[in-house]
């Protein structure tokens, strides 16, 4: 059950945000006035051009001292709302004895706040220092920052009259337990072709406003749910229509993501369409743990799903793993890995679970008690070691262990 918390704080406008350093510690927790288990009190003020912020909860006590910044309201509102967190966060810190791999960052791409310093003038190594400093960043995930960021050089951003599509596909064969995406189960399939119908006549329209603004599509992706949940002559309908509408494309990746959905004439209709780059995901090799999650499959449908989407000729092919899901192990997990790994994929994709509210799995612990997902994503050095370098990442609320994607 989540943790019952007391927040008395001077700035209530940031009580979300604090809720977010909350959880990085304790797991899911519920605001109350009543019977706390814990009581934050928080006071501000300022002097002499400085903000001061003072934390307490039971005997411990902290106090940060930061500058008042200038500039745009809105720059002064995200300067202080940094400030405060931080004095929550480092209270907790002292309190628990815990050391986060990602310190006192809650947002979803902290490759974000190393481009801030490069765009301030630090070298590589100055912004990635600033991490671990300002932050409390770990060495190691600011060194993979640093990586992703070389990665990334040159593709960024799309040039001022390119945009990148995304095309969702709300339907799956069935839902897996820790699934939180708008998507259901297809049954019989009657809502596909209204749904269909209602994504072509938005495609035609995107596509008019899209010309009108001057712009021209760099990559789009079709996802979901599983867009080869649907039918070969439905989600045929959708590229049509897309590829209609916004000609041109570098890339186009589809979704194909679940093994049980994947047939010769789906991947045959997404080669005759151009389709360069399609998901195959296990999530893992274990037949047990796919059974414990509800995914109707097992590790042989995922090798056979992906070993025909090679035969056929797909030369750009993503798998998908999930550390921490319920019942894996560290071993497991590594087995998996290996597995992926042997089949020679272009991308491999880790994610950590995340423990969302919309998400009908039962988890019978607090997330911050799970200590076997950290280990789990240590074996991703076996990634590196097979020659996978990190190209992108982020990072949600509720993820085990406050880890990343």
């Amino acid at each position: 059950s989540a943790m019952k918390i007391r927040l008395i704080t001077a700035t209530p406008e940031f009580e979300n945000d604090l809720g977010d350093v909350l959880r990085l510690f304790y797991g899911d927790v519920d605001f109350v006035s009543d019977a706390p288990e814990k009581t934050f009190t928080h006071t501000a003020r300022e002097e002499n051009g400085v903000w001061i912020d003072d934390w307490s909860c039971e005997n411990h006590c902290r106090r940060t001292e930061t500058p008042i910044c200038a500039g745009h309201p809105i720059e002064i509102k995200r300067a202080r709302k940094r400030c405060v967190k931080d004095g929550l966060y480092r209270l907790l810190k002292e309190m628990t004895g815990m050391n986060l791999p990602w310190g006192a960052l809650t947002g979803i791409r902290p490759t974000r706040l190393l481009y801030e310093g490069l765009d301030a003038g630090l070298n590589r190594e100055q912004a990635r220092r600033r991490l671990c400093e300002t932050f409390d960043v770990s060495p190691d995930r600011a060194e993979l920052l640093s990586q992703i960021a070389d990665m990334q050089t040159g593709i960024l951003h799309p040039e001022k009259d390119e945009f990148d599509l995304y095309i969702g596909i709300p339907f799956c064969a069935t839902r897996c337990s820790y699934c939180s995406f708008a998507s259901g189960e297809i049954g019989n399939g009657k809502l596909v072709e209204p749904y269909v119908a209602a994504l072509e006549h938005e495609i035609v329209e995107c596509g008019k406003m899209m010309r009108g603004k001057g712009l021209k599509l760099r990559a789009g992706y079709i996802g979901g749910g599983t867009p080869t949940a649907i039918p070969a002559s439905a989600l045929a309908r959708v590229l049509d229509a897309a590829q209609s509408a916004f000609p041109g494309a570098k890339e186009w990746t589809v979704e194909a993501g679940r093994p049980d959905t994947i047939d010769r004439e789906k991947l045959q209709m997404m080669l005759d369409r151009r389709v360069d780059r399609i998901s195959v995901n296990p999530q893992t090799f274990s037949d047990e743990t796919l059974a414990r999650v509800g995914r109707a499959h097992t590790g042989a449908d995922t090798v056979r799903a992906f070993e025909l989407a090679r035969e056929m000729g797909f030369q750009d092919i993503n798998m998908d793993l999930i550390a921490g899901l319920p019942g894996d192990t560290v071993e497991g997990f590594e087995a998996s890995l290996r597995k992926a790994i042997a089949l020679d994929p272009e991308n491999i994709t880790v994610h950590t679970l995340t423990l969302k509210r919309a998400s009908n799995i039962v988890v019978e612990h607090r997330a911050a008690d799970y200590a076997d997902v950290a280990a789990m994503l240590d074996k991703c050095s076996l990634l590196a070691d097979a020659g996978y370098r990190p190209y992108y990442m982020y990072r949600q609320k509720g993820t085990l262990q406050n880890l990343e994607n």
